[in-house]
């Protein structure tokens, strides 16, 4: 299974972007999908996941009410909505495909993972 990143991009404080993940096949229909992110000079880290009926949903705290996680298994695709930008929020961010149905935070269940899309912030 590939997962494909994209809408990346520079953007100001306060600012919106749509983050979209697409998968190579269904293989993944039946899987928890995360995002997460790493920034400079940080380790990665568990941004949002959503389970396989796009029912159950987690967060980061410092995430929590800025951003929000979709999925469409008709297309085989995760997206994360990303509003009220800060500078902070600037990394590269990861799409995964977890081992389970589960919306998991953990990093170790994800097996699948894709190349990242890059978000800037500006202040």
């Amino acid at each position: 299974v590939q997962l494909q990143a994209s809408g990346g991009g520079l953007v100001q404080a306060g600012g919106s972007l749509r983050l979209s993940c697409a998968a190579s096949n269904r293989a993944v229909s039946n899987n928890g999908l995360g995002w997460f992110r790493r920034a400079p000079g940080k380790e990665r880290e568990f941004v949002a996941a959503i389970d396989w009926r796009n029912d159950r949903t987690a967060y980061a705290d410092s995430v929590k009410g800025r951003f929000t996680i979709s999925r469409d298994n008709a297309k085989n695709m995760v997206f994360l909505q990303i509003d009220s930008l800060k500078p902070e929020d600037t990394a590269i961010y990861y799409c995964a495909a977890a081992r389970s149905s589960a919306a998991t935070t953990i990093t170790t269940n994800y097996r699948y993972w894709g190349q990242g899309t890059l978000v800037t912030v500006s202040s």
